[in-house]
């Protein structure tokens, strides 16, 4: 059963929310603050997150942040705060989805479903070369040993390519792909520098693994 944690410091919507969830068979533990659900974060395997912006301590972005910091767990944004820029920080710190008040249920269970499922997916999938390592499921990526900081964009193209490796994947068709993980703001050039940072981080020396088609594509050929 998926754990799913609520933090919203509205006590009564909160309370509805969780109730709906556990409704359709999911677990859910409620936080109020940035404080407690920094708690429970360290306390609770969780699978996913619904985040509040504003907080009584704190900010849902700051909290995003510090999650961030150390594992890839998904996170839709529930909030009141409905400007563009609000939303364009949310996808920009690695949000799934940035869902404004009043939302449909139903909408937010479909969302919820289509990334657990997404999520459950990659679970258990790994790879490791004895040099570069990637976990799927904790979000790390690890040099010879070493953590090698990756940017949530990184990491889902580290993912396309894993499930397609030694395919030609289109600039369409990576751009199609980030655009259905929330990164609604990426156009062919945002692609390159992403990739160009990527390859700048885990290809060392004889270590190469992503390859440039020119005028098609990318290929993962570690």
């Amino acid at each position: 059963m998926a754990n799913i944690l609520v933090v919203e410091d509205d006590w009564e919507m909160n309370q509805g929310i969780c109730y709906m969830l556990e409704k359709e068979g999911l677990h859910t533990v409620a936080a109020h603050s940035v404080e407690e659900a920094k708690g429970h974060y360290k306390n609770i395997v969780l699978d996913m997150i619904l985040l509040d912006v504003n907080l009584p301590d704190g900010d849902g972005y700051d909290f995003l942040k510090w999650m961030r910091e150390k594992d890839n767990i998904p996170v839709i944004f529930l909030t009141a705060r409905d400007l563009e820029e609000d939303a364009l920080k949310g996808y920009e710190l690695g949000a799934e989805d940035y869902i404004t008040k009043p939302f449909s249920i139903r909408i937010l269970m479909k969302k919820i479903d289509l990334i657990l499922k997404r999520r459950k997916d990659v679970k258990g999938q790994s790879f490791d070369d004895g040099f570069l390592r990637i976990d799927f499921v904790k979000g790390k990526v690890e040099i010879e040993g070493k953590e090698c900081p990756v940017t949530p964009t990184e990491f889902r193209i580290l993912q396309e390519f894993i499930s397609h490796r030694g395919q030609l994947l289109t600039y369409e068709v990576f751009l199609e792909y980030l655009w259905e993980k929330g990164n609604q703001f990426v156009d062919k050039h945002a692609l390159a520098v992403n990739m160009n940072r990527l390859r700048g981080k885990i290809e060392q020396g004889e270590h190469k693994y992503i390859s440039n088609i020119y005028g098609m594509g990318y290929q993962w050929i570690g």
